[in-house]
């Protein structure tokens, strides 16, 4: 099964913008008023060497092709791409990903902690997935996150 939005057996009708195909039609808005995003699949592994978690980035354009690694570089801060995110193999899924590499997570994670601290909020146990969301918020700002939660460091 293809989910990269191809449809199959596409045939035009009569309006241009409806494609057919098998039992149902697919409408394809006018791009008047659209904006058109890219989107992404992140996934988060355990580095066992840096004892951290890594965070890895999948990237689609607007219309569900993946991204290239030089598009996704379009999307992190300049001062990180190609040094602290590079584009590597996922252990897991074994397709090229954009990483951001673990090696100072641990370092930033607890300079976050410590700026929390400094503004008399008490890290807690259950908020490290959303610190750590923060810090990688900071290297890929494009990417909108749902904390579903109110997080600040101020």
């Amino acid at each position: 099964d293809d989910m990269a939005g191809e449809v199959d057996n596409e045939e035009e009708t009569k309006d241009n913008n409806v494609l057919q195909s098998g039992n149902y039609f697919v409408k394809e808005e006018d791009d008047d008023n659209i904006v058109r995003t890219r989107s992404y699949d992140l996934s988060i592994t355990y580095d066992t060497y840096y004892k951290t978690p890594r965070l890895w980035l999948f990237g689609y354009n607007e219309y569900g092709q993946p991204l290239s690694g030089t598009e996704i570089f379009e999307d992190v801060m300049a001062d990180y791409a190609k040094k602290t995110v590079t584009i590597e193999n996922h252990p897991v899924f074994e397709h090229s990903c954009a990483s951001i590499h673990p090696c100072n997570h641990a370092n930033v994670m607890k300079n976050i902690i410590d700026t929390l601290q400094e503004n008399g909020v008490e890290a807690q146990v259950h908020q490290a997935l959303f610190v750590f969301l923060k810090f990688i918020s900071s290297v890929v700002p494009t990417i909108e996150y749902d904390f579903t939660m109110d997080f600040s460091l101020q």
